[in-house]
């Protein structure tokens, strides 16, 4: 079970799919599950891949979503090993994305085989749902097959994303949503002038102190039983000229909203712009909304995969709503039961990103006790 579960990952691993060129990694998975009679549509937009696989005709109908793409490896002489091709040290198996998320989607093509092999007339339907733009702009991937209604015929009853949930051990987190992510860059205008003279100019970084305070004190929401209060926060400030002498001309404040559902998008620019218009500064603003927040309330998904991990791994996961966004967003528009669940993330998107064999079988297997929770 082990080796085959590497040997599919390997194969996956070597593709070199960095986003949003999926290179050959979405045939190598339609070649693989149609051999256990999953049928396959393709879609391309702009040079992204996107591919639908189906077997079965009833209901319940679960999807599987996964992303074949990856991030880029950065400094490649950083790597202790060749990043594209696998490879296992010191109990360790390394490579660009083993974890995030070749790794869940190896696992998961290594449990439907074992499944479907015991249990050939399932009752259900299961769909894989591939993507090569979820590290991306996340545009032209599953966002786009949902927004030209693509997905919805397919009449999803509950959705599994293998993010790469799992903190210490394979099983101790799963999420049932995420926060929405909203970011904006503000530039204040001030007047430019000699330092010494400070009556004659307008210093941008005076005037936006006061403003970053407010941004950073106000109170948003109070979050929920699920999400944490939604919180103003800093990513860059810019301003001036690299020497002492002179007050800058503006500054430029580049900040991100992860936020809950308890507030939205209109909500929070509104909030923010007001607390800028009384100011009474001379401003320009640009917002960027990236994704909304989703969360799945209904248990019966959520407890099936609860069930399936605590039979398998021996432990109680954590629920959370947690991290970055995902593909998720997108998948909560037509299924109310999206949960996501996959291997560790503490080494995802860094040098040297890894899992273990080890909780390659774990996954694999708890990946399979799911699919008979549901499938069965």
């Amino acid at each position: 079970m082990k080796e085959k579960i590497i040997n599919i990952l390997a194969d996956l691993i070597k593709l070199k799919s960095i986003t949003p060129n999926d290179n050959g990694c979405q045939e190598y998975i339609s070649n693989y599950l149609k051999s256990y009679g999953f049928e396959e549509k393709k879609f391309e937009f702009n040079g992204v891949s996107n591919t639908i696989l189906k077997r079965g005709n009833k209901k319940p109908v679960l999807g599987f979503v996964g992303h074949t793409d990856v991030v880029p490896i950065g400094d490649e002489s950083q790597w202790s090993t060749n990043p594209f091709i696998l490879e296992e040290k010191n109990n360790k198996i390394f490579g660009r994305g083993t974890a995030d998320m070749k790794g869940s989607i190896a696992c998961m093509m290594y449990a439907t085989g074992e499944f479907i092999a015991q249990n050939n007339n399932f009752d259900g339907t299961l769909i894989y749902i591939l993507t090569s733009d979820e590290e991306g702009a996340a545009i032209d991937g599953i966002q786009r097959l949902v927004n030209e209604n693509i997905l919805q015929k397919y009449d999803i009853d509950c959705c599994l994303i293998g993010e790469p949930t799992s903190k210490d051990n394979i099983g101790d987190t799963i999420k049932n949503g995420r926060r929405g992510s909203l970011s904006g860059e503000l530039i204040i205008e001030g007047l430019q002038g000699h330092i010494a003279y400070p009556k004659n100019s307008l210093n941008p970084i005076h005037l936006a102190s006061p403003v970053i305070h407010q941004l950073i004190n106000e109170k948003y929401d109070k979050g929920n039983d699920y999400f944490l209060p939604t919180s103003f926060q800093i990513s860059n400030i810019h301003s001036g000229y690299g020497v002492e002498n002179i007050i800058p001309g503006k500054i430029s404040i580049k900040f991100n909203f992860r936020y809950s559902t308890e507030t939205n998008e209109k909500e929070l620019i509104t909030r923010v712009e007001n607390i800028l218009n009384s100011s009474k500064i001379n401003y320009t603003i640009d917002w960027k909304h990236s994704g909304e927040p989703y969360l799945t309330t209904k248990k019966e998904f959520l407890e099936k995969c609860q069930s399936a991990i605590n039979s398998v791994a021996d432990i109680k996961p954590n629920i959370t709503t947690d991290g970055g966004t995902s593909d998720g967003r997108f998948m909560a528009k037509i299924c109310d039961e999206v949960i996501e669940f996959g291997l560790l993330n503490h080494s995802i998107h860094k040098v040297d990103e890894h899992t273990t064999s080890d909780d390659l079988v774990i996954l694999s297997n708890i990946y399979k006790k799911i699919l008979s929770e549901v499938l069965g």
